[in-house]
């Protein structure tokens, strides 16, 4: 890829290491620095029973938050079906090009299922990273507008998996909705990427999105790396799906639909006393009626700036 999107993973770098702490972006062209004000962790809780049901109706008093082990206090809490900032993020290398009408329905299915307020956009990815929408539309809520984007270009290349998930992350923080959310669909691992896999990963530990990933695999593709996917979908506090077959991927899109919708939000305020540029590790638990739940949410988070030599050169 060319410098110009090299130098937009730099700026996603250091934009996604502030945003996850309530930090101030400035203009471009001067330093980022930490807001002397408190930080608000904001955390995307999902709750299931024994079963894997969604538990609506808990209230702050049946949550509990650990930084690093300690005990802290939820400062904020909302338990109601709150718009969101979703990005599609589709594989769009040689190997997707049979897949793509399960995976354009599958992409429609989800945004007729989410809540009418949230806004979306689509990343296309194969050698290169492009989005979907037209330049001057960064979000839509129109399902035509959708189509188009979700069927931009041709599925031919290979596939820039981390490139592509830092540029959504980084237009994610365009968004106007508080919880921001990356669905990834990919049938393959990375091979052609500028940016590494531990790079990826700061961003993905100081950002606030939370992402699920589908991998839609063929179990001839020597570039199969489900577990990469898996990670991601863990570390952000997603879910990882992997369909057997393709008339699966809608059915699985549309249950992650019904998961965001069904998410708590729960804040709390760091340990000033801690080092501010450790990663910190992150524990929710939570019980209703002396019974443990299954709590699904991202495990670290940092406000470390990134040295010279982590970014993209």
């Amino acid at each position: 890829m060319g410098s110009g999107f090299q130098n937009c993973l730099a700026s996603t770098l250091l934009a996604a290491q502030l945003t996850a702490t309530g930090a101030v972006a400035q203009n471009p062209r001067q330093p980022y620095t930490i807001s002397d004000n408190v930080d608000l962790v904001l955390l995307d809780v999902s709750v299931k029973d024994p079963h894997g049901g969604f538990v609506t109706g808990l209230q702050k008093s049946n949550f509990r938050v650990f930084e690093d082990g300690h005990p802290r206090e939820i400062t904020h809490f909302a338990s109601v079906d709150t718009p969101v900032t979703v990005g599609l993020v589709v594989d769009d290398s040689g190997s997707m090009r049979g897949k793509r009408p399960e995976v354009v329905m599958a992409g429609l299915a989800f945004a007729k299922s989410s809540n009418p307020q949230d806004e979306f956009f689509v990343i296309n990815f194969n050698n290169s990273v492009v989005r979907g929408l037209p330049p001057q539309l960064p979000f839509t809520d129109d399902l035509q507008t959708l189509r188009a984007a979700l069927y931009y270009g041709q599925p031919v290349g290979q596939t820039a998996l981390y490139d592509a998930i830092a540029y959504g992350l980084r237009h994610l923080d365009l968004g106007h909705r508080d919880k921001r959310t990356l669905i990834v669909v990919s049938d393959g691992g990375d091979n052609v990427s500028d940016l590494s896999l531990s790079e990826l990963m700061h961003l993905v530990v100081a950002s606030r999105a939370t992402i699920y990933t589908v991998g839609l695999f063929n179990p001839v593709n020597r570039d199969l790396n489900p577990g990469v996917l898996r990670k991601l979908a863990n570390v952000s506090g997603g879910e990882y799906f992997e369909p057997k077959a393709l008339d699966q991927v809608i059915p699985t899109l549309e249950k992650i639909s019904k998961d965001i919708r069904n998410r708590y939000t729960v804040g709390y305020t760091p340990d000033e006393k801690n080092d501010r540029r450790k990663v910190r590790s992150i524990k929710v638990t939570a019980e209703r009626q002396g019974r443990k739940l299954l709590v699904k949410t991202r495990t670290t988070y940092s406000i470390r700036p990134p040295s010279p030599e982590t970014l993209p050169q």
